[in-house]
């Protein structure tokens, strides 16, 4: 069964052939380790992490990369913000951003190369660029020359005047053009540094990923699948692909695959709306899977929308799908074949929300057909969904002055009539493991999570 993935770089949904028989090499960008990772990072590896499990049911070795930016002007800024060092900040939210992942059940790569642990290649790959001619230094900088790349824009196929607007940085005097992007900076006393033959300074970030890429597949191999969120286009693997084929004679990845942005209640998540949603708050109120399946809820390339909807639904799923896992009582490993059908569908340019369609399917039959009813729990699993699992809550995770207040607000809905309000506040409620029950003259309430 072949697997078909859609390449941003030809806009049309292709056949997957990796470079070498039986192995694939696959790189996606990973976090920048600021502050508290909320859905959108967690939406940029989760799709990922579904695309390694199907390599890997058809693939003897898949070697998957995702970088941690370790250095970076906002991590810096966090750092002289605290009082801290920009070490103190990174190792922190490296350990927060692990656990995230963790509990959402996505998968460890095979290798989590850090910037600062990558710093000697990361100059060696620039001093080729510069070998080759591609590259020039200015004013303490080192810049790429996008005038000598022939072929730069053909990933976001952006005319000259989009590329300028889209870098969203400052034309500076010392480059030959607008769209020149840095490989190497110089650093003041606040920001870190490491020699260099341009003097104390550090990389840009495009140069980063293209390092480590080439430090570990080999200068002149080429990366089979490349993926990241579809705002990191341009111009960051614009840029990649740029640096990558002008420091070695091989192309410099064959898929490019991107997911939509996550937006809040169909607007862009941003601190200045206040609308930013942490995955902290979230497994702390919900469980992981209700909050996987939710963010598989929408196929990949296409924005997500995320409301209290989104997770009701989600979690009143995961509830059923559970119950009816749990009454299983015979033998899983007496069956073949059970993922077939939920490979099937994900090989079809991973297509989440038939495959969320086909677990609804199993369950009404599973209720009657044991064979069913094993592959609801494999099938499941197979997307990262434990069905089987027993997730612990504990009380002291509940708000009590937010539950109280959600209860106020739902009585004062009730008496001016608003009972679409009121149904969607006990919803909202009940998505947070809390029954409510209406009695003469007040409402009581209780926590249960597996009500």
């Amino acid at each position: 069964m072949t697997i078909k993935i859609f390449n941003t770089i030809s806009k049309k949904k292709e056949i997957f052939q990796s470079t070498q028989p039986n192995s694939v090499t696959m790189y996606v960008c990973g976090p920048t380790v600021y502050s508290h990772p909320h859905i959108g990072n967690a939406r940029a590896a989760l799709v990922p992490d579904v695309l390694f499990r199907l390599l890997k049911s058809k693939y003897q070795n898949v070697l998957y990369i995702r970088n941690i930016t370790d250095v970076d002007d906002k991590i810096s800024e966090a750092a002289f913000k605290q009082n801290k060092t920009v070490y103190e900040i990174s190792n922190k939210f490296i350990k927060i951003y692990q656990d995230n992942m963790a509990s959402l059940n996505i998968l460890e790569p095979t290798l989590q190369p850090k910037v600062t642990d990558n710093m000697l290649n990361i100059i060696g790959t620039i001093e080729k660029i510069l070998m080759n001619g591609f590259a020039y230094v200015s004013d303490n900088h080192v810049l790429f020359d996008t005038n000598k790349y022939k072929n730069y824009g053909e990933l976001s196929k952006r005319t000259l005047d989009e590329m300028i607007d889209g870098a969203r940085i400052d034309i500076a005097d010392y480059k030959k053009s607008p769209r020149d992007f840095i490989l190497w900076k110089p650093s003041d006393r606040n920001q870190p540094g490491w020699e260099s033959p341009w003097g104390m300074g550090r990389p840009g970030w495009h140069i980063e990923c293209t390092s480590m890429i080439k430090n570990i597949i080999g200068d002149d191999n080429t990366l089979d699948i490349h993926g990241g969120g579809n705002d990191l286009i341009f111009p960051h693997h614009e840029n990649e692909i740029a640096q990558g084929s002008c420091m070695s004679s091989s192309k410099y990845c064959n898929f490019w695959f991107h997911n939509g942005i996550v937006l809040v209640n169909k607007k862009k998540m941003s601190k200045s709306l206040g609308n930013v949603i942490l995955l902290d708050d979230l497994l702390g109120q919900n469980t992981p899977n209700s909050i996987r399946l939710a963010l598989l809820s929408a196929h990949y390339r296409q924005p997500l929308n995320w409301s209290d909807s989104t997770l009701i639904e989600s979690s009143n799923l995961i509830k059923k799908f559970s119950i009816l896992a749990k009454s299983y009582t015979g033998d899983i490993n007496s069956y073949n074949n059970l993922e077939e059908e939920m490979i099937s569908i994900l090989s079809d340019d991973l297509n989440t929300p038939e495959a969320i369609k086909y677990l609804s399917e199993l369950a009404k039959s599973a209720k009657k057909n044991q064979r069913d009813l094993a592959a609801l729990i494999k099938s499941a699993d197979f997307i990262g969904l434990n069905l089987l699992v027993s997730t612990p809550h504990t009380k002291n995770i509940i708000d009590e002055d937010l539950v109280r207040s959600m209860i106020n607000e739902r009585v004062k809905a009730r008496v001016a009539g608003d009972f679409k309000k009121a149904d969607k506040i006990r919803d909202k409620l009940l998505s947070m493991g809390i029954l409510i029950k209406d009695l003469e003259g007040e409402t009581v309430w209780d926590y249960n999570p597996d009500n």
